[in-house]
This record gives structure tokens, sequence and C-alpha cells, in this order.
């Protein structure tokens, strides 16, 4: 992306953020090489940083805490803010929803649900997409999607159900090491206390139903105890809070589960699976 674009399509916590940096910097009487070479960068990169040429990213948030925070917190409570604008649009009014979640029931039809997908997974899946990103905007989304696991060690805990539709994990993505170990990290998730993983077989459909036709599918229950729907596809979502719908949803969810493997058979699948990758 072009330096005049980064500057207008900047957001306001990455603004805030070079404001912030600038004046606590000009405070401690530090040119921008100065700042550079206690964080790790040329002053050329907090140039570019302070006048939005290159928006703040999530590593350099890191530093600017080590050096000028000063035990204050306000780039690392500025690091949510800034991961959030840098999501994909239609994603940003449903990450805070699932972060703050009491429970989640997940089907995913296709890939890999990205709260369970590896750092390379991701990576290959980003890259691999259309419009093909700028190398950029695939770390952005790839921190962002990585961020979105802290969610399997909040206190108080999330409960996560996934049902993964078997030809998600008989579909390589980037090449078979990184399918192999995104198998890999699935068992151990599967491990997971608050975790639910099942696996809806391909043979499924035999009986005359197939419960995940319709794709995929996220039911959150909020702290307040509502639920809501969660829908994406081709780039366009759809957040639905009408109880109606949200109820058909929650019962084809349940028939989805009912169809799948149970949970140590599902287990069992994805160990296989992993073990032919070797």
């Amino acid at each position: 992306m072009a330096r005049a674009e980064n500057k207008e399509t900047a957001g306001p916590a990455a603004r805030m953020a070079a404001a912030v940096a600038k004046r606590l910097r000009l405070k401690k009487g530090w040119a921008q090489e100065q700042l550079g070479a206690r964080m790790g960068y040329t002053g050329a990169a907090i140039s570019a940083m302070e006048c939005l040429s290159q928006p703040v990213s999530d590593e350099m948030l890191v530093k600017l805490e080590e050096v000028l925070g000063d035990g204050t917190g306000i780039f690392e409570e500025m690091r949510e803010l800034v991961r959030l604008e840098k999501l994909p649009e239609q994603f940003r009014g449903y990450a805070p929803i699932e972060q703050k979640a009491v429970s989640l029931c997940l089907y995913a039809s296709h890939v890999v649900h990205g709260l369970f997908q590896t750092e390379a997974y991701a990576r290959a899946l980003i890259a691999g997409g259309y419009p093909e990103p700028t190398p950029e905007r695939v770390e952005e989304l790839v921190v962002g999607r990585m961020a979105r696991k802290a969610l399997f060690d909040r206190k108080p805990t999330c409960e996560i159900e996934l049902v993964l539709d078997e030809s998600v994990l008989r579909r390589p993505i980037g090449s078979a090491e990184i399918m192999r170990e995104q198998l890999t990290h699935l068992v151990e998730c599967a491990r997971r206390r608050n975790v639910n993983l099942q696996v809806l077989p391909l043979d499924a459909g035999l009986g005359g139903e197939y419960a995940g036709a319709r794709g995929e599918l996220n039911l959150v229950e909020t702290p307040a105890h509502d639920r809501v729907t969660f829908l994406e596809i081709q780039g366009e979502s759809l957040l639905i809070t009408e109880r109606a719908k949200v109820s058909t949803h929650t019962q084809r969810y349940a028939k989805i589960r009912a169809q799948a493997l149970d949970p140590r058979g599902s287990l069992g699948l994805i160990e296989r699976l992993a073990g032919e990758l070797r």
C-alpha cells in the first residue's frame, strides 16, 4: 500500500498511538533515531510510524511500552484497539463479542475455524486469498487471528464447542507439514477441559439428512446470557439477534452435533489423519 494511502486509511487507534509515542519521545528529549535505537528500529521506521506512512505494528507497540510506557501500560491497552481496527471490516463488530463470550458453539465446513488455526495454517490461508493481500496485510491479519486465541485461557473460562466437517481435515492448506501441525494442534485443543471438539463425518448424509448443508455457524452466549448468531460468507457478515432466528440456528446446530462422531471417536480420527501426514 502506498504511503499516502496508509495515512488516509490509518484508524483512530493507530493515530492516537502515533501521537502519544511522539509526545512521550519529545518529553524525553529523544530524536527519532535515539528512540529507534532503544527499540531495535531505525529512525526512519519511527518517523514512518509517527507520520502514519507505516502505521504502528503490534510488535512495535510492545517495544513502545517497554521503552516509553514507564509502567503505565498505555501502549499495551492500545494493542487491542489497534488490532481491532486492522481486522477485516465485516469482522470488527463480532470480534469483541467473541472475546467476551460465556460460551461458543461453532460449526466449520470449509476450513479450520479461525480460533483453532495455527499460525502457519492461518498465514497460508490468508496469503492465498483473493484479492491477493500485501505481505504487510497478511501479517496484520495473522497477528489479529492469533490474538483471538487468548479466549482459550481467559478467566472466567469460556466453554467452546466446535464441530468440524471431515472435509476440513482432509483439505490440505499450505503443505503437508503445515496440515500435520494443524491437525496436531486440533488434538491438543480437544484435550482442553473447556473445549469439546467433534467431527461431522463425510457419510453423515447417507441416512437422508445432512444437518450441515447450510454451511458454517457461530452461536454465542453473551455475559448477559443472551444468544446471538454470527454468519460470514464471501467477505460479508451478518450478526443476528432476533430470538426466533437464533433459536432456529441453535436447533440446527444441535442436529449437526448429533450427527457428528462423539468426542473420543473424533479425536481418534484426527490423530489418525495427522499420523498419515508424517
